[in-house]
């Protein structure tokens, strides 16, 4: 709760949450609340611009743009959101393993580790897609295996360095196992930087969900992505030149919040745990002489 409080006080933070919450209500009831069917095709009103009946005017084939958004935030977060549940998953258990239970086990998941590292996101994606078949399930299981190595590093560092502190040490030699060590020691401290990690990594994984959908991966048309949407309106730049402008917007305002409640998830566990580092200084060569002079 502390730290929810220290995150709230800061401005970029509730500028992020405000933002967040309303990309969360677009992906829950945007569907449900659009003012047209998202596939209806409108063949009277083809690229037309904003107007009373289309606010964001129509695509190239008649559709309610405003409509596409709205529908389309659904499968662009969800699929994001699950990429990065995927490689939390994945991630973060192998990390504390790592860190806990041995240099075999260490050895294997950096291995692992280091060779999904190298692996290009788009590249693999379409791999997968190629073996599997094309569709969101599919491709975010691909994202969410490469997005897996940053959990793993992340958890795994945090954890290293708890590994050896004294009150876990103290733990151990009282008999405490190490499930109990692990899930009241480590993981309260690990929390908050796989929190950091989860918040750029959703940002990243929209833009892979967006990237695929681009190059008709993933979520296929004539379903609304943002990155679909982006990849129709380039075609028609000379009649429409405003109409790339909503879903980037849509994609940066969203992209950049969540680095922003990154960085401020980072300042308010900081500020947090200062105090507890704190250690009380020296005292000076002539404070104690002072001592010393008053004591005679």
């Amino acid at each position: 709760m502390t730290t929810v409080v220290a995150l709230w006080r800061i401005p970029s933070a509730r500028l992020a949450l405000v933002l967040l919450a309303g990309v969360a209500f677009l992906a829950l009831f945007g569907g449900a609340l659009a003012p047209h069917d998202p596939l209806k095709q409108y063949t009277d009103d083809v690229l037309q611009g904003p107007s009373g009946a289309h606010l964001l005017g129509t695509d190239y084939v008649g559709r309610d743009v405003l409509s596409r958004l709205m529908e389309g935030t659904r499968l662009s977060v969800i699929g994001a959101v699950e990429a990065v549940l995927i490689g939390g998953l994945l991630g973060v258990p192998s990390g504390l393993a790592s860190a806990w239970l041995g240099p075999r086990l260490e050895w294997v998941t950096l291995r692992v580790g280091d060779t999904l590292v190298i692996l290009p996101f788009t590249v693999f994606a379409i791999a997968v897609a190629g073996t599997l078949g094309n569709g969101l399930q599919q491709a975010m299981i691909a994202i969410g295996i490469l997005l897996s190595p940053i959990f793993y590093r992340v958890t795994r560092a945090a954890a290293l360095g708890l590994r050896k502190v004294q009150y876990v040490e103290a733990a151990e030699l009282m008999g405490a196992t190490e499930w109990w060590t692990l899930r009241r020691h480590i993981w309260t401290k690990v929390l908050p930087n796989v929190a950091v990690t989860a918040a750029h990594a959703t940002g990243a994984a929209l833009l892979v969900v967006a990237s695929l959908a681009f190059l008709g991966l993933g979520v296929t048309p004539p379903a609304p992505t943002w990155g679909g949407m982006l990849s129709s309106d380039l075609g028609y730049l000379a009649q429409q030149p405003w109409a790339p402008i909503f879903p980037a917007l849509l994609m940066m305002a969203t992209v950049g919040s969540l680095n922003l409640l990154a960085d401020a998830i980072r300042d308010a566990t900081g500020a947090t745990d200062a105090p507890r580092r704190r250690t009380r200084s020296a005292p000076s060569p002539a404070r104690e002489e002072n001592r010393d002079v008053v004591r005679a």
